[in-house]
């Protein structure tokens, strides 16, 4: 689906105002023949083209990403009340995840952390991976059914 720059602009918008209200994503990983479900706390770049999180190395999480790097992160404001029927908003993220490099750990450590301070012990620890994901595709959906897709260029 081919979104023009209004609309993509628009999408951009709801992503960022998401993003910055919400603490926490799922994570879909795959391995061992079966999907794996996680909560998270993320970050995302400004301009929207990565999404950051950490996890301790020995986790089935951390070995899933290794074996199979293709991921979807998803992340909602949703309340659990009627309204969110008509009123949520729920984005999909697909994409490949791979470790922060050295080279770029301080940027992106310095965001991660920006977001979420109280997390600094764990995240700074040598048992802890600080993971990147590459979006390919966000996927909006709000008023219940109402799909748009926004694919990131790279």
């Amino acid at each position: 689906m081919e979104n023009s720059l209004k609309d993509a602009g628009h999408l951009r918008k709801i992503l960022t105002e998401l993003f910055s209200s919400q603490s926490l994503a799922v994570l879909a990983t795959y391995g061992s023949g079966q999907t794996y479900g996680s909560v998270v706390a993320f970050a995302a770049t400004t301009d929207l083209k990565s999404l950051l999180f950490a996890t301790t190395r020995a986790t089935r999480k951390y070995d899933n990403l290794t074996s199979h790097p293709n991921v979807a992160l998803v992340m909602d404001n949703r309340t659990n009340q009627e309204t969110d029927f008509h009123q949520a908003v729920a984005v999909t993220a697909t994409g490949t995840v791979r470790e922060v490099e050295t080279s770029e750990r301080d940027r992106f450590l310095n965001l991660y952390l920006s977001k979420h301070p109280y997390l600094r012990d764990f995240v700074i620890a040598p048992t802890c991976a600080l993971l990147r994901v590459d979006v390919d595709t966000y996927y909006i959906v709000s008023q219940f059914q109402n799909v748009m897709e926004l694919h990131i260029k790279k």
